[in-house]
């Protein structure tokens, strides 16, 4: 099944989230259209690779084209042509930038279905998307709508007041006019005692509209402290989830929404007591409420709507390379990073030429010997406003760089007892913005970076963006790593599943994260109480090995990623399960299963046991691990296709006959295959065996020889011309590394042979490893 069809079978919970990320940028109208077509093709790569961006960009037009005219819809049809000539000019002059969305598109719909298909969700997942959540955000819908109905009501009170007053001021005028010789008469004190009466009821209108007014004031005041300000901090804190693989940040938009339409009641609050400053110019009289009470309701309205407006600037996007969308907060030196700030209030009356200015390290720790950095380019920006997202006002800084400062007297840049990959450094965002008679001064900053200069640093770098952002929701914590915390392994768990999830796909189950586990922190009956310390996770060694805990599993990242990552989605890599357990899982299976397991012992590899009967019990076999550099030769689909082992001079066979527990080899991979060579062609083609060879057995056998000329692919110019095994044989080289060493007859039997390939008349044996049992 397609990946977009699975995405059409989720719950509208994980459809919300879907429904997120696609916008102008990339419409979902194309991923409907060219599903098929867009999946097919390598879109990351693209990203990194100029030449082959521009020829997929050209691909799509192509694609999006045929589908223009082949639909008979005629509004569709128009909607598809608008589309094709918005794609056609944002994407013409970068490429890239197109295939940087489609893959980062295709890879968060990877990651929400394998949330959709993980049964349980961990705490940190709960906490973000539990049932009070949701039922706080209709209480505070609620609440910002009887405000804004409110403050509506109060508006026709000001303006019901106003034609009081207006009314009281001209009987006033009359009466003045009036003769003074008709003051006394009875008319006129009829007229006077009912002029006062207007009075009294202008002064109780008054009185009533001032409190009705602060008591809107006190309700909007305690809505930003207990809802608004939580709310924003409770979206900074799932931004920071999501920045380390957790669930797709979604909310802003509501946010924005909540936001602009508290600023709207105080900015139209503001107004009325402007116009009731206006009123009493007119008429004023001893004890009027207004004179006594606004300036102190004025303040506090000028207070709400500074903290306001101050707190709705944000770091929508954090600093990320486009090289690296999923590793955000981590910069390169002379790398383009990314990032993009946003205004949360949305009023008519902002002025649009924001300017918005950048700052590295602006709040450096000071006392510490740091590398200190600053930005060559145009640091400064202007807000628009950015029709895709409802009208915010928004910039993108898209071409920021880091240059390195030369430290001063010699002293060098990393010293104190921090690694390059702990100091943590920041990126501040600053503007002024002036709206009715209000300086405001916006200020900003990203999470915390982690600055490298080489790319062998980033996955001790990302190690530190995940510990931070997991442990901690402090923005500005830059020493954090001078005493890092502990993490649960609760915790710690979930982030790493979110790994395999964002990264492949497919996160991992309870089974796989025990193993996780026992490697990590021993075996003990329950892992979830248990703390793990940021050393033992990064830092140390794991015990008898050269690598850390980390490395090793972002290598395996980085092996599934590139070279397993089918395979690994339709979950038929157990991957992570130790040698004990996979002989529990194998001993009473059919002879021939077998299971993938990730290797202890290498940096990114993988292997395969399988299981035989011998006289009665069980007997293990595994193979040397595949690590990248064999695995970019020949797929892992293939090598359990046509792997082969050759021993005691009997014809070799594939051992490998079931998936673990008991799917038939075929029926598991044979979608991954690569097909055939097609055997009728002019020249001699190649095939890539995979073997194992038991070389002190079989000692260049004449069975074996045989049955290596009986299955050689010959070239058909040659096929009048008798050969015998014999002289076939002597023609075979043995390759080991890049040299040829010695004929096959009479090879050494040592153990440099052991990862040899065989190279014979248009094939070529690739050797899995010396099989051993276990």
């Amino acid at each position: 099944m397609s990946q977009w069809k699975q995405i059409q079978q989720l719950d509208m919970k994980f459809l919300e989230q879907v429904d997120y990320f696609y916008d102008d940028n990339f419409p979902m109208e194309l991923r409907q259209v060219l599903a098929n077509w867009i999946e097919s093709q390598d879109w990351e790569t693209a990203t990194n690779h100029e030449a082959m961006a521009t020829v997929l960009f050209n691909n799509f037009l192509i694609q999006l084209e045929r589908q223009c005219t082949q639909e008979q819809n005629f509004l569709h049809r128009h909607n598809l042509k608008r589309i094709f000539h918005q794609i056609q000019l944002r994407y013409k002059a970068n490429p890239q930038h197109l295939s940087a969305v489609i893959s980062n598109c295709l890879r968060e719909e990877r990651r929400i279905i394998s949330a959709a298909s993980m049964q349980e969700q961990g705490p940190l997942e709960k906490s973000m998307q539990n049932s009070a959540a949701l039922e706080k955000q209709k209480n505070l819908d609620n609440r910002v709508a009887v405000i804004r109905s409110s403050v509506q009501l109060l508006d026709q009170a000001v303006k019901h007041l106003e034609d009081m007053q207006d009314d009281f001021d001209f009987r006033y005028k009359t009466l003045q006019l009036r003769d003074p010789v008709e003051r006394n008469s009875q008319n006129m004190k009829q007229e006077v005692m009912a002029l006062q009466e207007i009075l009294n009821r202008l002064d109780y209108k008054r009185k009533e509209i001032l409190s009705k007014m602060a008591d809107v004031i006190k309700e909007i005041d305690a809505l930003v402290a207990s809802q608004l300000m939580p709310e924003l901090q409770e979206w900074k804190r799932r931004q920071q989830i999501a920045c380390i693989g957790g669930p797709v940040l979604t909310g802003l938009d509501q946010l924005q929404n909540w936001f602009t339409m508290t600023a709207q009641s105080l900015f139209q609050i503001k107004r009325q007591l402007d116009k009731l400053d206006e009123l009493i110019v007119k008429v004023t009289y001893e004890s009027d409420p207004i004179p006594l009470q606004r300036p102190q309701m004025e303040e506090q309205v000028k207070y709400l709507i500074y903290h306001l407006i101050k707190s709705s600037f944000v770091v929508e996007k954090q600093p990320c390379m486009p090289t690296h969308p999923q590793k955000p907060l981590i910069i390169k030196t002379q790398v383009q990073f990314t990032t993009k700030v946003r205004l949360l209030v949305k009023l008519p009356e902002v002025d649009y030429q924001l300017k918005v200015k950048t700052t590295f390290d602006k709040d450096l720790p000071s006392g510490k010997v740091t590398r200190q950095f600053f930005i060559p380019t145009n640091n400064t920006k202007v807000m628009d406003v950015e029709e895709s997202s409802n009208g915010c006002l928004s910039v993108e800084f898209r071409h920021l760089q880091l240059k390195e400062k030369k430290c001063m007297s010699g002293a060098k840049g990393n010293e104190g007892p921090l690694t390059v990959t702990e100091e943590l450094h920041s990126l501040s965002f600053e503007a002024m913005l002036c709206l009715q008679g209000l300086d405001i001064d916006l200020e900003t900053c990203s999470l915390p970076l982690v600055v490298i200069s080489n790319v062998s640093q980033l996955p001790a770098g990302w190690a530190s963006v995940m510990w931070y952002n997991l442990l901690t929701d402090e923005p500005k914590n830059l020493a954090f790593f001078s005493n890092p915390p502990r993490a649960s392994w609760s915790q710690l768990s979930e982030v790493l599943s979110w790994q395999f999830s964002s990264f492949a796909g497919r996160g991992l189950n309870k089974e796989q994260l025990s193993m996780l586990g026992d490697k990590l922190l021993g075996q003990h009956a329950s892992y979830n109480d248990c703390q793990v310390s940021w050393s033992k996770f990064c830092k140390e060694n794991i015990p008898g090995k050269s690598f850390s805990f980390w490395l090793w599993l972002d290598s395996i990242l980085e092996l599934i990623k590139k070279h397993l990552l089918p395979v690994w989605i339709d979950g038929y890599i157990m991957g992570f399960v130790s040698k004990e357990m996979e002989r529990a899982l194998l001993k009473d299976r059919e002879p021939g299963t077998f299971l993938l397991r990730f290797s202890e012992s290498h940096l990114g590899g993988i292997t395969f046991t399988w299981v035989e009967q011998e006289n009665g019990e069980a007997k293990f076999i595994s193979v040397e691990p595949y690590t990248k550099n064999r695995l970019s030769a020949l797929p892992i689909a293939d090598i359990i296709r046509d792997y082969k082992v050759i021993a005691d001079g009997i014809v070799p066979e594939n051992p490998l006959k079931f998936l673990y527990p008991d799917i038939p080899k075929d029926e598991a991979f044979g979608k991954h295959y690569n097909s055939q060579p097609n055997r009728v062609c002019p020249y001699i083609p190649t095939i890539l065996i995979p073997i194992s060879l038991k070389i002190a057995e079989i000692q260049g056998t004449a069975k074996v020889q045989q049955w290596m000329f009986n299955n050689t692919i010959m070239n058909p110019a040659d096929a009048s011309r008798e050969m015998k095994a014999d002289d076939f044989v002597t023609s075979c080289k043995w390759i080991t590394g890049p040299e040829f060493s010695e004929e096959w007859p009479g090879f050494d039997s040592s153990p440099q042979h052991d990862s040899s390939t065989l190279l014979f008349s248009g094939a070529t044996l690739v050797p899995g490893d010396v099989p051993h049992a276990q």
